[in-house]
C-alpha cells in the first residue's frame, strides 16, 4: 500500500463536510465548506497545505459524484488528484457493520475516511469505492445531451397522453381524424385558434395555410367540422388543451435541435461511431451508450461492463434451488438503450434472432431473452472498443 493523503467529503446540498487523513488511518483535519466559490477555494487551500507538509499524493473520496458534488469533483480531477466515487448503498452497509456512536455529518465524514483507509484490506470497503477514470469530453457532452433528450421525450409522452385524454372528453370525434395526437399537422390545427370551439369554423384556405395540412387532411377536418360537438367543460379544459398542444410543438422543435447536436457529437466520438456499426443499434442508442459508459477504463473487464448496463444476471440460488435475478444497482439509462438495441438487433440479424428464439424455447421470457442477447452484444462491444475495430459481418465460407 503506497502512502497517500486521503480526503473524504460528505456531500450536502449547500455545505460539505471534509475530513483529511493519512492512509494509515490518522486523522489530520476536519472542516466544513460552503457550496460556493469561497468554499471551493478553501477546500483546495487546506488540502494543498497538507499536501506540501506531508509531500504525499492526494486521493479524494466523495458521495454524489456528478451530482450535488459538481463542480467540486471536476476541479478535483483538474488538480490532478485521484477521485473515488462512494457507493451510497455500500457505505450504508459499511456503517451497519462498523456503526458509529451517532449520525451526524462529522461522523459520516470520519466513517468515510475510515472506509477509505481500509479499502486495501477489506473487500467491502474496496467495493464501495470506485475510482473515477478520465472520460473524453465528447462523451461527457453526449451524456448530458442524451439525458436531456430522454427527459424531453418522456415529457412529450406524458403531455401527449394527457392531451388525448382531454380531447376525448371535450371534443368527441376530433381524435378520429388522426391516428396520433402528436402529429405536426394536427397540432398546428389544434393551436391555430385560442378558443377550441372556433376550430369548427376555420376556413379551408386557412387550413391549407397551416404547416403539414394538405388537401387530404383538410378534407378530414372539414368532415369533422360539419358534426363537431363540444362538452360543457370546454370552457375551462379547452385552454388547457391548446396550451398542451403548444407545449408539444415546442418539445418537438427542442428535441429535433438536440438530436441534431447529438448526431454531430456522436460523429466525433470514437466509442459512439464504433457501437453504431453494430446492426440495429442506431445513432440514438449508440450516443446514449457512449455517454453513459464514458470510458472502458472505469471497468475491470467485460463482465463489469455487462453488470453496469444491466445485461448480467446475478446468482440467486439457495440450497437445491438454482436461479438468477436481474441486478438493481445498474445504470438504468444504459440498460434501457441496450434493451432497445438488442431488440432491434434481433429483428435485423438472423443469427441474433435465432439466439433469441432459442432462449424463448428454453422457457425464458421476452426480457430475459433480450438480456441474454444483450450479454453477448456487450462482449462484442468490449472486444470492438478494446481492439479499435468496427463491427464486421463474417460471411460463411463456401466449400467446393
Amino acid at each position: 500500500m503506497n502512502p497517500e493523503l486521503r480526503v473524504a467529503v460528505d456531500v450536502g446540498c449547500t455545505r460539505h463536510r471534509v475530513a483529511v487523513g493519512l492512509s494509515e488511518g490518522r486523522l489530520l483535519d476536519e472542516f466544513d465548506i460552503g457550496h460556493d466559490a469561497a468554499g471551493l477555494n478553501e477546500f483546495f487551500s487546506r488540502v494543498e497545505r497538507h499536501e506540501r507538509q506531508w509531500g504525499l499524493p492526494v486521493a479524494v473520496a466523495m458521495e454524489g459524484y456528478n451530482g450535488y458534488a459538481r463542480p467540486l469533483d471536476e476541479r478535483v480531477l483538474m488538480h490532478g488528484y485521484r477521485l473515488f466515487n462512494v457507493n451510497n448503498m455500500k457505505l450504508a452497509r459499511f456503517k451497519e457493520i462498523f456503526p458509529g456512536p451517532a449520525k451526524s455529518d462529522p461522523i459520516d465524514a470520519r466513517k468515510m475516511l475510515e472506509m477509505f483507509s481500509l479499502k486495501d484490506k477489506l473487500p467491502l470497503a474496496r467495493e464501495a469505492l470506485q475510482e473515477v477514470a478520465p472520460v473524453p469530453q465528447i462523451n461527457v457532452q453526449l451524456k448530458a445531451l442524451t439525458r436531456r433528450r430522454k427527459q424531453l421525450v418522456n415529457e412529450r409522452r406524458r403531455v401527449s397522453c394527457r392531451l388525448q385524454t382531454d380531447l376525448q372528453a371535450v371534443c368527441p370525434g376530433l381524435l378520429d381524424i388522426t391516428g396520433e395526437a402528436d402529429n405536426l399537422w394536427f397540432l398546428n390545427f389544434l393551436t391555430c385558434r385560442a378558443d377550441l370551439t372556433k376550430l369548427k369554423t376555420v376556413r379551408e384556405s386557412s387550413l391549407l395555410a397551416l404547416q403539414g395540412v394538405g388537401k387530404g387532411y383538410a378534407g378530414k377536418i372539414r368532415l369533422w367540422q360539419k358534426q363537431a360537438t363540444f362538452s360543457e367543460t370546454v370552457a375551462w379544459v379547452g385552454p388547457m388543451i391548446v396550451e398542451d398542444g403548444k407545449r408539444l410543438l415546442e418539445l418537438r422543435h427542442t428535441i429535433g435541435v438536440l438530436q441534431t447536436q447529438i448526431n454531430g457529437l456522436a460523429a466525433q466520438s470514437e466509442m459512439a461511431c464504433r457501437i453504431d456499426t453494430i446492426p440495429g443499434f442506431g445513432r440514438v442508442c449508440s450516443a446514449e451508450l457512449a455517454g453513459e459508459i464514458g470510458s472502458l477504463q472505469r471497468f475491470s473487464g467485460e463482465s463489469s461492463l455487462a453488470l453496469y448496463v444491466g445485461m448480467a444476471p446475478l446468482n440467486n440460488s439457495s440450497g437445491a434451488r438454482s436461479g438468477s435475478k436481474p441486478p438493481r444497482h445498474v445504470n438504468v439509462r444504459a440498460k434501457a438503450a441496450m434493451m432497445i438495441a438488442a431488440a432491434q438487433n434481433a429483428a435485423t440479424v438472423p443469427n441474433s434472432r435465432a439466439f433469441y428464439d432459442k432462449k424463448r424455447s428454453q422457457g425464458k421470457t421476452h426480457n430475459q431473452s433480450l438480456r441474454a442477447l444483450g450479454r453477448v452484444l456487450v462482449r462484442i462491444i468490449w472486444s470492438m472498443l478494446k481492439q479499435g475495430r468496427d463491427y464486421q459481418t463474417v460471411s460463411p465460407t463456401k466449400t467446393t
